[in-house]
């Protein structure tokens, strides 16, 4: 255990080094309220000039009775329930495939060399193209839409974890070398600490990507969901019901989005306290 202690100082030093760079969590958030009010204002003021019909583009007021209407029948919160679970499944599925290849990719030259054509070309193919075959071969049901969710997260968070790894200064590698760690100990004490910046970039964007993957895959086959509940209602030319899905979407992810930062905010402040 003594010859940790050496690492651990050099790894707690540099930890509160990179803390400052952390984006302070009001900052994101602090106009969130007025931007959503001035969103409302242009979003009235170009339905009221525009005379638009509410097929064409229902006003917030209209909206918001609908989302009430949605929410008393239990039919909003059914198909909210279905899309978060597929797209925290797929999240899941791809972070643990992220780290793991991730780590791999950052430490073993060789299989990054033999790997980054195959992903290369991945990129090229859109998700929205494979998705009716991830349908086909695995069904429509959860199965199909979580690999579809975790297609589209797997890449952010892949990349973020070789970005992280590979950013870490090499004279602490160095350190823990010199002091006879071994993989674990780097990997607790100098690895994963200072990772937790970076790797948090690539977890924000695909838990917002997660979302996206799993509408892909509704929109494809499914019957519950929000991609299904737009479907459903875009056959009914029920517009302001497409808005409500949409808005739900756009609160969820918000949501996801929160929840990263503050888990990110509380790890650092344990490894720094």
């Amino acid at each position: 255990m003594q010859q940790t202690l050496p690492i651990q100082r050099a790894s707690e030093q540099a930890r509160i080094a990179r803390a400052p760079r952390l984006p302070a969590l009001r900052l994101h958030w602090a106009g969130l309220p007025l931007a959503i009010m001035g969103l409302l204002v242009l979003w009235q003021l170009v339905v009221s000039v525009g005379g638009y019909r509410p097929f064409i583009l229902p006003g917030p007021a209209l909206v918001a009775e609908r989302f009430v209407a949605a929410a008393q029948s239990g039919i909003l919160w059914q198909h909210t329930a279905a899309t978060l679970v597929e797209a925290l499944g797929g999240f899941a599925l791809a972070l643990v495939l992220g780290l793991s290849l991730g780590y791999g990719l950052a430490h073993l030259p060789w299989l990054e060399r033999a790997l980054a054509p195959i992903l290369a070309a991945s990129q090229a193919i859109p998700v929205v193209a494979v998705a009716p075959l991830l349908i086909l071969w695995f069904g429509p049901g959860l199965t199909g839409k979580l690999l579809i969710a975790a297609l589209i997260t797997f890449l952010p968070i892949l990349l973020s974890t070789i970005v992280a790894l590979r950013a870490i200064p090499r004279e602490l590698r160095e350190m823990a070398l010199i002091s006879g760690a071994s993989r674990w100990q780097m990997l607790r004490y100098v690895e994963a600490p200072l990772s937790v910046p970076v790797l948090f970039g690539g977890v924000r964007t695909g838990l917002a990507l997660a979302t996206t993957g799993a509408v892909v895959g509704e929109f494809v086959a499914g019957r519950e969901g929000l991609g299904a509940l737009i479907n459903i209602a875009r056959g009914l030319f029920d517009t302001p019901l497409i808005f409500v899905a949409l808005l739900t979407l756009a609160a969820i992810t918000l949501g996801l989005y929160l929840a990263a930062t503050l888990i990110e905010r509380a790890l650092v402040r344990w490894e720094l306290g």
